[in-house]
């Protein structure tokens, strides 16, 4: 059951075509498909051609790395792709702040980002597995530090891409029911899924590369991004993004999932400065340039953009490549040594403040390396 796992963390698509091809039925999580004007405002984007979306500078490229290839290296690789022991958590209550610029990583790529007094919650998943289906596909290597009702309440719920790492069902299911004010705000054709799990359509929020909203005092502006996307048989039906966070005194950029490209130097010049970056920095192999970074690529990306503190996501949380479980933090920090930057790594659940940045990491993740 390890590849079917394996095929999500890398294609997206792989563990729902195996459902499918098995014969079980087709999860709801799996999501909608867009019609209409939804379709019609897709097609009309520069980002669309050929019925589907493309990335600007480089097409996706398949790994290298053969089906029998990826076996092996699940059977016989030496790495060690699991912590060794209790991933420490911080489950201290997360109230509601009134100024300033504040991070939490929730694990993974889930943050809850406060500025300003506005809440916004990046990519939230709180299911046991980044799967359609939550009896196979990758598992948590810890808890989520906090339920979703001991957050602040949440103005708005920010979705990179469709990947189900990223775009969870059942959370996007709590959160909606939690608190009729929520708006979403994703990328062009997301809002299909959202809208078949019962989100209503006045609450989400289509954005273009380069459109933008304004919800709760805060500048939200789709940004491009080097990646795929899909949930069944399909991909590249619904588009992918970064993310530009501003507020009246703060400025935030997430990365989503993204190969390292020109577009964020592009980034920094239009949008940049920034207070914080949080960026992507697991789930790398060789076969997958252009679609996941590197954490010596990652530090590249935050320089681009022209960030004063990088955060690293996508790491830590979920088993989804070859390398060790360590491995992505302990790359960052040598390149950002290397490269003068400043760099944050809390501990799943732990808020810090932009303006009063440690001086040093914990190295927490050591102990359970």
């Amino acid at each position: 059951m390890r590849v079917p796992g394996l095929a999500v963390a890398a294609g997206g698509v792989g563990l729902a075509a195996w459902l499918v091809k098995a014969g079980r039925p087709i999860p709801e999580a799996i999501g909608g498909r867009a019609t209409g004007a939804r379709a019609a405002r897709m097609q009309s984007s520069p980002e669309w051609s050929n019925g589907k979306f493309h990335n600007q500078q480089l097409r996706f490229e398949p790994s290298s790395r053969s089906l029998a290839g990826s076996v092996k290296e699940l059977v016989a690789g030496r790495q060690e792709r699991h912590p060794v022991g209790d991933v420490p958590l911080v489950r201290e209550p997360l109230g509601p702040l009134a100024e300033g610029t504040h991070v939490t990583w929730l694990g993974h790529s889930t943050a809850l980002v406060q500025v300003d007094g506005a809440v916004l919650l990046l990519d939230p998943v709180w299911s046991d597995r980044c799967s359609p289906s939550q009896q196979v596909g990758p598992r948590r290597l810890h808890p989520v530090p906090v339920a979703l009702r001991d957050l602040p309440p949440v103005d708005v719920v920010v979705i990179s891409h469709d990947h189900y790492d990223h775009l969870d069902m059942e959370s996007v299911k709590e959160l909606a029911a939690l608190r009729p004010q929520t708006r979403f705000v994703v990328p062009l054709g997301v809002g299909a899924h959202l809208e078949r799990w019962g989100v209503p359509l006045e609450r989400i929020d289509e954005l273009d590369w380069h459109e933008e909203i304004k919800v709760e005092g805060v500048r939200l502006v789709a940004t491009p991004a080097q990646h795929f996307s899909g949930r069944g048989l399909s991909r590249d039906g619904t588009l992918w993004a970064s993310w530009v966070i501003e507020g009246g005194t703060g400025k935030v950029f997430y990365s989503g999932d993204t190969g390292y490209f020109v577009g964020f130097a592009q980034i920094g010049e239009r949008y940049g400065p920034f207070d914080v970056s949080l960026v992507q920095v697991g789930a790398y192999d060789d076969g997958w340039p252009t679609i996941h970074m590197t954490p010596e690529h990652g530090v590249e990306a935050h320089l681009d953009v022209q960030a004063g503190v990088m955060v690293p996501v996508h790491w830590g949380t979920f088993n989804l490549a070859f390398h060790p479980w360590g491995d992505p933090i302990e790359r960052v920090l040598a390149e950002a040594e290397r490269r003068g930057v400043k760099v944050v790594v809390p501990r799943p659940g732990e808020r810090f403040d932009v303006s009063a940045v440690p001086a040093e990491p914990s190295y927490w993740w050591r102990s359970v390396t």
